[in-house]
């Protein structure tokens, strides 16, 4: 049976996949995929009409898991052709499950982000005096082909796309030592169509499920993270046991670490309790001091950026080097390291914004650093070279974003 398939689904699949850097079994890049673009776009169409694609097996890498060097998260590395053949089917799945979504649902979503999610838990967290934190055990490992097809099959116009996505499913990882593995469940966590897949699941594993059964309790879930809100500190114990429930049926578990119910204590709420914080996208949500319109302190239970992000970031400056790059201009620097603080600037500083500052001062200090070691006359004197820096920051903010955000060098 042929598929309507346009060649110009493929090129536009190409071109938003090719920027991914790793290689899958084939050792392919996606510059040595470009030589003969045409041709290889044309070999993958004629087999993506004639239903013959058969799936290359998918490249088992690893990658450091969250802050630890020495714990390493399982990907999954798709070859370019297999990126590009799950963009297109990506891409024509979306617009279909994509109404069904519900708005709570934030992780991998067009229109949604994690800023959404944190500010909305913001708001929420001021409602409601607990919440329920839970974390999904290797989601992208763990999810049931059976169910997650069943989920599939309940959009019916998706025809020839199940096909395929059928296949991705059941491709075996491929080792660091060649051998072939073969899967029984799971999407592989860095296929492109993983996310989506992943989404589809929990709609129906837990969103709907939630909206249905306990419609008095707001949530948020982004990806496999997750948070419940509730009034009393019994209806989240009892709610806890009753999502461990529903995720055994749906072949999952919870990660016993990482689920716990936290009290949104503040001013209002004064209470004890072993757990006060909790985190969530980067964000550590706790109670912390704020001021209101009329000038007036008081404590209320805030999100801002987490020592986690503060460590990573810190980590992602010093291996900068910049004291090793005495060669380079202040603008050379600046136009080497600004996109990268900015992204930060945007996102850790929506909310307590002088969290950051930590991170921020620390950039600093590295600049400090490169000019004593760039400059001989400021060598041996640290003070002298901070109060050079801050004329500088002065004289021209815009060289660093963070200087315009006011976090300047001691100025001279």
């Amino acid at each position: 049976m042929a598929y309507h398939i346009d060649m110009k689904w493929l090129y536009e699949a190409y071109r938003r996949t090719r920027k991914d850097g790793a290689v899958g079994v084939d050792g392919q890049r996606a510059e040595e995929y470009a030589r003969d673009l045409e041709e290889n776009l044309q070999s993958l169409l004629e087999r993506f009409k004639a239903g013959s694609y058969r799936v290359p097996p998918v490249r088992r890498a690893y990658i450091p898991k969250g802050n630890s060097k020495m714990e390493k998260r399982p990907i999954g590395v798709p070859t370019v052709a297999d990126r590009t053949a799950q963009m297109v089917v990506k891409t024509h799945v979306e617009p279909k499950v994509e109404p069904v979504f519900l708005d709570d649902s934030y992780g991998y979503r067009p229109g949604k982000s994690a800023i959404d999610a944190v500010g909305i838990t913001r708001k929420r967290c001021w409602r409601y005096d607990w919440v329920l934190e839970f974390d999904i055990r290797g989601l992208f490992d763990n999810i049931d082909h059976d169910l997650l097809m069943r989920a599939i099959r309940k959009h019916k116009d998706c025809r020839w796309e199940i096909l395929y996505i059928e296949r991705w499913l059941k491709a075996p990882f491929r080792t660091e030592e060649g051998h072939h593995v073969e899967r029984t469940a799971g999407t592989p966590q860095g296929g492109v169509i993983s996310p989506l897949l992943s989404n589809l699941f929990l709609h129906y594993a837990f969103d709907v499920w939630m909206k249905r059964r306990y419609p008095q309790n707001p949530w948020v879930r982004y990806a496999d993270d997750g948070l419940v809100h509730c009034r009393t500190k019994q209806e989240a114990e009892k709610l806890l046991q009753i999502l461990k429930k529903r995720f055994e049926e749906c072949k999952l578990e919870l990660h016993p670490e990482k689920t716990r119910i936290v009290y949104c204590k503040d001013d209002d709420r004064r209470a004890d309790h072993p757990n006060i914080s909790f985190d969530f996208l980067g964000y550590t949500f706790r109670p912390r001091r704020a001021k209101n319109r009329y000038g007036k302190y008081f404590v209320s239970f805030l999100p801002a950026v987490s020592d986690k992000a503060i460590k990573s970031m810190r980590r992602v400056v010093h291996d900068w080097r910049m004291h090793l790059k005495p060669d380079k201009s202040i603008e050379d620097l600046s136009r080497m390291f600004n996109p990268i603080i900015r992204g930060w600037i945007n996102y850790y500083g929506h909310f307590y914004k002088s969290r950051l500052h930590i991170v921020l001062r620390y950039i600093n200090g590295c600049l400090v650093y490169w000019a004593r070691r760039k400059y001989k006359r400021l060598n041996r004197h640290k003070r002298r070279a901070e109060y050079w820096l801050g004329r500088l920051a002065r004289r021209d903010p815009r060289l660093f974003t963070h200087w315009q955000m006011g976090t300047l060098p001691t100025a001279g």
